[in-house]
C-alpha cells in the first residue's frame, strides 16, 4: 500500500548488489535513441524493460543508484485492495472505472510474478491474502461495519467477487473483529525484483546510466534531454518516472500533493504472526505485513501515521504511535529494529497519472501519483506506457490518463490547492530563524533569509564556514 522509506529502511540495509550503478554513456552525440526513460525506479525499469523487449533501443538515467528513490520507501504491499476503497473509486469513476482499476491493479501484481519467473529473479515473490479490518479509536475512527458491507460490494461490482467477510482474521487480537479478507494479494522484496529487472534489461542490450540527472526536456521530433554535466541526447520519445515530474511545472503537480508516512520495523518470533497483508479503516489508516528473516526471527513492517509534507515535525512521536498500535495487536513485537519515511504523491481522485504528458507533445510520457500503491501503479506504467508508444490500444489508458478532469472531485481538488498555497505562501512570506549566518553556532542550523528569496536552510560546519541545504518549501 502505501510507500515509506529511507537508507535505514529495510530493503536498503544491503546495497551491495545494485547492479548499474555507474554504466558509462555510449550513444553517439548524434544518435536518436528510441525512448529514454529518466527514473531508475520500479516504474522506470519496468517501463525499459518491457520497450526493450518490444525490440526498440532504450536508455535508461538516474542521477541516483536503481532503486534509490521512492521504491527503495517502500512497504512493498502487492494488492489490488485501492487505497482509497472501491466505495470511493465507484463514485469517482463509476463502476467501470472501478472495474478496469481492479483489473489493472491485480494484472500488475500477476505480471511482476510473471516476470521474476521469466527472468530467474529471485525477490521472495508470493500470493497472500489480505485483510481490511476494522479500526477502533483515534481522529479516524470508522468503526462502523456498515463501512466493510459497502466496501464488499463495490469491490463485488468491481469484479472481485471473491472478497468476502470474516469473523476471526489470523491474528488473535483480532478475534471478532469485523473483517474482509481479498485473496491473490502479493509480496515480495522490491530491490531485488528491481536489481533483476535492471540485470535483464542491459542483458538485452539496454543503456543503464546512474549518477547522471537530466536538466531539461526540449520538445520536439526528436526530443532533446540535457544533463547538469552538459552533456545531450536526442530521442524518439521520453518517459518521465521521476515520482514526481521535473518537466511538468502545473498541468500535474496542481492535481497531486505530496504525503509523508511513517513506518517502523519490529521483530517477532519466526512463524509468529500469519504472513499476510493487513489494513485498518482508520483516516490516515495503518497497513502491515511480514517479511520473513532467516535469523529467526520474521520483520514486522507497520506504517502510516501520514499528513501532508511539511505540516507537521513530530516524527519521533509518530513512530512511537505507530510502535504502540502495532503491539497492541501485535503483542510478540520486539522493539523497533527499524524505522523510515517517504514521500507519498496523493492525486485528486486517488489513480495514478499514467500516460502522455498534458500540454507537452504526444511523444513525452510521464508516470506519478502513485497515491500509496507506487509497486503496483509503477508496474501498470510499464504495460499502458508501452503499449501506448507502440500504437496498441489499452482500456485502462482513458482511466489514468494524466489530462483527465474529474467533476466529482473539484470541491476536494480546491480544498487541497487552496491549503498548498497558504503553506507556500506561508513558507515564502515567513521570516528567517535567523537574521544572519554568524548566528548559528558551529554544529548546528537555521532558517535564514536572504533578501526577498524563500528561507534557506543553513547548517554551520564545525569545520568549515557554511553548508546550505535546501529551500524551506521543499523541507521534510
Amino acid at each position: 500500500m502505501k510507500g515509506s522509506g529511507s537508507t535505514t529502511s529495510l530493503w536498503m540495509t544491503d546495497t551491495s548488489w545494485i547492479e548499474g550503478r555507474d554504466a558509462p554513456a555510449d550513444a553517439a552525440p548524434d544518435a536518436v535513441i528510441d525512448v529514454v526513460v529518466v527514473g531508475a525506479g520500479l516504474a522506470g525499469l519496468t517501463t525499459a524493460y518491457l520497450l526493450r523487449r518490444e525490440g526498440l533501443s532504450v536508455a535508461v538515467l538516474d542521477d541516483g543508484a536503481v532503486g534509490s528513490g521512492e521504491t527503495s520507501r517502500t512497504t512493498a504491499h502487492l494488492s489490488n485492495a485501492i487505497d482509497d476503497r472501491y466505495v470511493e473509486i465507484e463514485r469517482i469513476f463509476g463502476a467501470d472505472g472501478a472495474r478496469l482499476a481492479a483489473e489493472s491493479h491485480g494484472r500488475a501484481i500477476a505480471r511482476i510474478g510473471e516476470i521474476a519467473s521469466a527472468e530467474g529473479i529471485d525477490c521472495d515473490y508470493r500470493r497472500i491474502d489480505g485483510y481490511l479490518f476494522l479500526g477502533k479509536g483515534g481522529k479516524g475512527d470508522q468503526s462502523d461495519p456498515d463501512i466493510l458491507d459497502r466496501e464488499r460490494d463495490a469491490a463485488h461490482r468491481a469484479g472481485l467477487t471473491a472478497v468476502a467477510p470474516v469473523e476471526n482474521p489470523p491474528v488473535p487480537a483480532l478475534a471478532g473483529v469485523p473483517a474482509l479478507r481479498f485473496p491473490d494479494q502479493g509480496a515480495f522484496h522490491p530491490l531485488k525484483y528491481l536489481n533483476g529487472i535492471a540485470a535483464a534489461f542491459r542483458r538485452q542490450g539496454g543503456r543503464l546510466v546512474t549518477g547522471i540527472r537530466v536538466t531539461t526536456v526540449e520538445e520536439g521530433d526528436p526530443t532533446v534531454l540535457r544533463t547538469a554535466d552538459g552533456q545531450s541526447l536526442r530521442a524518439r520519445f521520453v518517459v518521465i518516472a521521476t515520482n514526481s515530474p521535473f518537466n511538468n511545472r502545473i498541468a500535474t503537480h496542481t492535481k497531486q500533493a505530496p504525503y509523508r508516512t511513517y513506518v517502523v520495523g519490529l521483530p517477532v518470533p519466526k512463524g509468529s504472526v500469519p504472513d499476510a497483508l493487513y489494513w485498518d479503516t482508520l483516516d490516515p489508516y495503518h497497513y502491515v505485513r511480514i517479511e520473513p528473516h532467516d535469523s529467526g526471527h520474521d520483520m514486522l513492517i507497520v506504517g502510516g501515521e501520514d499528513h501532508k509534507t511539511g505540516q507537521a515535525d513530530d516524527m519521533a512521536e509518530r513512530y512511537a504511535r505507530l510502535a504502540g498500535w502495532a503491539r497492541g495487536i501485535f503483542p510478540e513485537a520486539g522493539e523497533p529494529a527499524l524505522r523510515w519515511s517517504g514521500q507519498v504523491m496523493e492525486t485528486f481522485d486517488g489513480l495514478a497519472f499514467i500516460g502522455r504528458n498534458p500540454g507537452s507533445s504526444p511523444n513525452i510520457f510521464i508516470a506519478t501519483g502513485d497515491s500509496g500503491m507506487g509497486m503496483t501503479h509503477g508496474t501498470i506504467a510499464g504495460m499502458l506506457i508501452t503499449d501506448l508508444i507502440m500504437g496498441r490500444d489499452n482500456p485502462w489508458a482513458a482511466l489514468y490518463d494524466p489530462a483527465r478532469k474529474q467533476t466529482r472531485t473539484l470541491g476536494e481538488f480546491a480544498k487541497e490547492n487552496l491549503d498548498v498555497a497558504r503553506q507556500f505562501g506561508a513558507d515564502w512570506i515567513g521570516p528567517g530563524e535567523v537574521d544572519d549566518e554568524s548566528e548559528i553556532p558551529a554544529g548546528h542550523g537555521a532558517l535564514l533569509r536572504e533578501g526577498l528569496s524563500a528561507p534557506v536552510a543553513v547548517y554551520r560546519d564545525p569545520h568549515r564556514v557554511r553548508s546550505t541545504g535546501c529551500p524551506r518549501s521543499a523541507r521534510t
